[in-house]
């Protein structure tokens, strides 16, 4: 009995093809559509996807639009703050390129071992370009562009740089955009005064930002300081960056902080359901006095981006 196994061979290899072209035009249909990341070498951007979106959402409810931000340099950021974002968000930030591997791995071993989603592992970068151009959504291709946007911003820009930015973009609180307008709002003081407990309750915000309160710091906030406090001496910040544009900060759309509607009022101590509290980077050297951070009840531990 002859068999003829050339058909089954032939359809696998058309199919197989067909698959290879399906994915590569993907991933070239989504490369050649993502932004240029090289104005920001000497531009500030005037915007965010990520304030666009919440402008969004506040028209959507009928509510007005708050935003409050005040770009400042690099150099008027207090070194406190930078050695406290580091350590809550990415204390591998000097020696990765946009994208840590051994944090990945990790986070992948964990969620596998748990069953469920516990642990993310973007790096500061992967932040930076979500908050930039990207959403919260969990589409796969979202989270493509969001891998090869890291790396060009890499590629493109010094860490400083790319550091400088994200401090003064990130969400610090409903309608608060940036570190300057975060020291203000809660404590009354620019950015470049933060003293090391007030950079490590800021830091520590950063999870949950539009719930966690630094001025009314909840039981898991106050922890999270411990550790950040503790962890603080181990990590090194970029040296400064080039002087950079800086928008004009009366322009339309930025309010000053110090302005008395600037104030945030208290907040549920309850986890936004697309962010994850992580572990801290664990790059560096344990410290004996401060423990892990509280691990979350299995029914309120919400899924990472």
């Amino acid at each position: 009995m002859i068999v003829d196994v050339a058909k089954p061979r032939g359809w696998f290899g058309r199919a197989f093809a067909l698959i290879a072209a399906a994915g590569f035009a993907v991933v070239a249909y989504v490369y050649l559509t993502l932004p240029d990341v090289r104005v920001l070498a000497k531009t500030n951007p005037a915007s965010t996807a990520w304030m666009e979106m919440r402008a969004a959402e506040a028209a959507r409810d009928g509510k007005s639009t708050r935003r409050v931000q005040r770009w400042v340099p690099y150099s008027r950021i207090s070194q406190n703050l930078k050695r406290a974002v580091l350590v809550a968000e990415d204390a591998a930030f000097w020696d990765h390129e946009g994208v840590d591997l051994e944090e990945l791995r990790k986070s992948i071993e964990i969620n596998w071992e748990q069953g469920r989603a516990v642990r993310g592992a973007s790096t500061i970068t992967q932040q930076l370009a979500k908050n930039l151009y990207l959403s919260p959504s969990r589409d796969p291709l979202r989270k493509l562009r969001e891998l090869i946007i890291a790396r060009r911003l890499e590629a493109a820009l010094p860490k400083a740089r790319i550091f400088e930015i994200y401090l003064n973009v990130i969400e610090w609180g409903d309608g608060i955009w940036g570190a300057e307008a975060a020291a203000r709002t809660y404590f009354g003081i620019p950015a470049a005064s933060l003293n090391r407990e007030q950079s490590a309750l800021l830091a520590g915000a950063i999870i949950n930002p539009r719930l966690l309160n630094p001025t009314r710091p909840t039981a898991r906030l106050r922890a999270r300081q411990r550790i950040i406090l503790g962890r603080m001496g181990e990590v090194t910040p970029p040296a400064p960056a080039a002087v950079a544009v800086v928008p004009d900060p009366t322009a339309a759309g930025h309010e000053d902080p110090a302005a008395p509607e600037a104030s945030v009022h208290d907040t549920d101590e309850s986890e936004d359901e697309n962010t994850v509290e992580p572990e801290l980077p664990t790059t560096a050297p344990p410290v004996p006095e401060p423990s892990p951070f509280p691990t979350p009840d299995p029914g309120d531990t919400p899924q990472p981006q």
